[in-house]
């Protein structure tokens, strides 16, 4: 299958395999393929951009044993370790950020689930968020049980967001104290509730482009419709901190294939974006990323808003639009 076949084929509601897009990863021509992933990316998605924003409401001291993570308690790491953050705090970062015209927010915490007496302080945190402003409220707190879900959603939280990291036949290599099997089931949990799901994971932790598209095409067969793309940050103290960074065009052609295999998806920036040159995100707006958390991030420094909103529109991009997808 050519590049030009792929990209019909796409458009005409087909799926690629895993065997195509590998075969399409090593095609060298790279500037066709990320031109079939543009065409793509304005057929199923047009112009609009998804920006959200998030708070580390909970920071450091988690059981898990994520070789990435600065929050992992196995890992001595210069992260600041704090609990949940006060209501009063949180409800100031979301009215804030919906102020700059952020569209969600999220709150994110630390740690394998949080416990019941911190879900009760959330869920007033969100209705308090809900009555002072009008933006959409997310959580990324981990696998949590179906009766915590389930008081997170009646609070007011739309969407719940579970990465899965990488490809499945990988993650075992990266996590040992948790499995995909149950964040899957956190995942299925929540959508079955009423949720929208968020769920990606994180790019250069010593993959192959094979594991990517296999994390790839598990995100579409699990109908995955916002998929956060992180590049890895090696972060000293933890154990991948000397991990070779991703080479931009390697990463460019990732963006492409996840692209082509969830064209109906918002594919977003997330961490790890500071690190590649103006220039190579601009290529990622262009070839597929229509989405993006803005403002600081867990661990590490994230954007201004005015600049990143600056850099989006100057892309084509509408941040005006109705970026709810379906549940």
């Amino acid at each position: 299958m050519t590049i030009e076949e792929a990209k019909l084929y796409i458009l005409e509601g087909g799926k690629i395999t895993e065997e195509q897009a590998l075969s399409l990863a090593n095609h060298p021509d790279k500037e066709a393929l990320y031109e079939a992933a543009h065409q793509v990316t304005r057929h199923f998605m047009g112009n609009k951009f998804d920006t959200c924003s998030i708070i580390n409401a909970k920071s450091g001291n988690c059981s898990e044993d994520c070789k990435w993570c600065a929050q992992s308690g196995h890992y001595k790491t210069l992260i600041n370790l704090y609990p949940l953050l006060p209501t009063k705090e949180c409800v100031r970062h979301a009215v804030y950020n919906r102020k700059q015209g952020i569209q969600r927010f999220a709150l994110v915490t630390s740690g394998k689930r949080i416990s019941d007496k911190e879900m009760g302080q959330i869920t007033d945190t969100i209705r308090q968020i809900k009555r002072q402003c009008d933006i959409k409220c997310c959580a990324s707190m981990g696998l949590l049980t179906r009766s915590q879900l389930q008081s997170l959603y009646d609070s007011g939280v739309e969407n719940y967001h579970c990465n899965i990291e990488t490809a499945p036949s990988y993650f075992r290599q990266l996590c040992s104290t948790h499995t995909i099997e149950q964040k899957m089931e956190t995942i299925h949990a929540a959508r079955e509730i009423g949720y929208r799901i968020c769920c990606g994971g994180i790019i250069g932790m010593g993959e192959t482009m094979k594991e990517r598209i296999e994390m790839a095409c598990f995100l579409r067969k699990e109908g995955i419709l916002s998929i956060p793309l992180n590049l890895l940050q090696p972060i000293p103290g933890t154990p991948m901190e000397h991990t070779r960074i991703l080479q931009e065009g390697e990463w460019l052609t990732t963006i492409a294939l996840f692209r082509l295999i969830n064209p109906n998806a918002f594919l977003r920036f997330s961490g790890g974006r500071a690190q590649l040159s103006e220039v190579t995100q601009r290529k990622s707006l262009y070839i597929g990323i229509n989405s993006a958390i803005i403002g600081d991030l867990l661990t590490t420094i994230g954007s201004q808003v005015k600049e990143d909103n600056v850099l989006f529109t100057s892309e084509g991009y509408s941040l005006t639009e109705n970026t709810d997808w379906e549940k």
